[in-house]
């Protein structure tokens, strides 16, 4: 840690908890590379988030003791299995997707229009992420629940930092994928069976991929895509909520929703930061970091940058998409980007056309979800 510097700010206080996405614009407005005790450097405008993006010469992406493939290598290696990974989210996987992401919203946009009043995280925005995520793996129904089960313990055990409970969620992770693997295993599952059946066949340099690359790449398109996908439902849901003209909007002209939940997820984004290290000492914003120390890249901020996009709390469909760091950028730009923004028009499209109105619930406010999470832990909506 650096003796240099007093801290900054505090990550876990009560001002960012409360409103997270004010509390970032305050040091991006003020102390745009902050140091803390519990993060060491935090990046907060979006030009600096986008240099450190793009120079992974001097910003390592391995930064945990733990495999993470790929999105915790650095090239060549991360290169060899980049290369392996983007297929699976080619347009003709995901057109092939497709009808059964369709069906599973149109299951669940059933099942909370009869209730009137819905808690959309937990009635409807998880269901969501978990079911399509689950089928596009080719994993059972049977594991939605504990799924859904295992998600709140790992939020629960990365804010709280305890390291015993955190291995003891990621040996419970491990223990699903483990129990799918062995399934095809015994059954003898072909590559053509589904996506898990494929991982477990393909090869780097020659060399079939090992259990636990498997279960890490396994690992970061469950855990990862779950919670941001649900997160994204959540956000765009209240998002509409309180614009009714917008929702209404989108109801009429679909064919704007791929653009509009982009900006939408710019105004407030799902993922709250990523981290980097840095191989060199480097100076940012004047600030001086070492090498060897930990670098946060705040999202949420980046894309609220008024130096970048004007007038940023201000819903547009004419923004620089090209700007937009919602799915990251450089070498590290979410591979399952696609697979992501079909989700997400597929979930609201079928939300928007089966209903008339969705809003807030008066006297029951949403309550912010607070981090490693974005977006909120409890969302009542009425729907009709």
């Amino acid at each position: 840690m650096n003796a240099e510097f007093t801290p900054d700010w505090d990550p876990d206080s009560g001002e960012v908890c409360r409103d997270q996405r004010a509390a970032y614009d305050k040091m991006r407005d003020h102390c745009p590379v902050a140091y803390s005790k519990s993060m060491q450097w935090t990046l907060f405008r979006h030009e600096d988030i986008s240099r450190v993006l793009n120079d992974h010469e001097t910003f390592s992406s391995v930064v945990s003791q733990h495999l993470s493939v790929p999105n915790g290598m650095d090239p060549p290696e991360h290169t060899n299995y980049r290369r392996l990974i983007e297929p699976y989210f080619s347009q003709e996987r995901i057109t092939a997707f497709e009808p059964a992401c369709r069906e599973i919203a149109a299951d669940l946009v059933q099942d909370v229009l009869g209730l009137r009043q819905v808690e959309m995280m937990a009635e409807f925005a998880l269901p969501f992420a978990v079911r399509v995520q689950c089928s596009f793996l080719g994993w059972p129904p049977e594991l939605h629940e504990p799924l859904i089960n295992w998600i709140s313990k790992n939020q629960a055990a990365t804010y709280s930092q305890n390291r015993k409970t955190m291995l003891e969620v990621a040996l419970e992770f491990e223990s699903f994928i483990n129990k799918m693997l062995e399934i095809r295993i015994q059954s003898g599952a072909k590559p053509e069976s589904d996506v898990t059946a494929s991982l477990m066949h393909e090869k780097v340099n020659a060399l079939s991929l090992n259990k636990a690359e498997i279960a890490s790449i396994l690992r970061n398109w469950t855990a990862g895509e779950i919670g941001t996908i649900s997160a994204a439902v959540g956000i765009l849901a209240q998002y509409l909520a309180l614009h009714g003209t917008i929702q209404q909007k989108l109801r009429t002209q679909p064919e704007l929703l791929p653009t509009a939940i982009d900006e939408i997820l710019r105004i407030h984004g799902p993922l709250v930061a990523n981290r980097r290290r840095a191989l060199r000492p480097v100076e940012i914003g004047e600030r001086k970091i070492n090498a060897g120390e930990r670098i946060y890249l705040n999202w949420i901020s980046g894309n609220r940058d008024g130096h970048i996009f004007e007038e940023p709390d201000t819903f547009r469909l004419d923004r620089d998409v090209t700007k937009n760091l919602l799915y990251g950028a450089g070498i590290h730009v979410c591979p399952g980007a696609p697979l992501a923004r079909m989700e997400l028009k597929i979930i609201m499209d079928s939300l928007l056309q089966a209903t008339n109105r969705i809003q807030l619930v008066q006297g029951k406010p949403p309550t912010n979800a607070i981090y490693p999470s974005s977006g909120f832990a409890t969302l009542p909506l009425e729907i009709s």
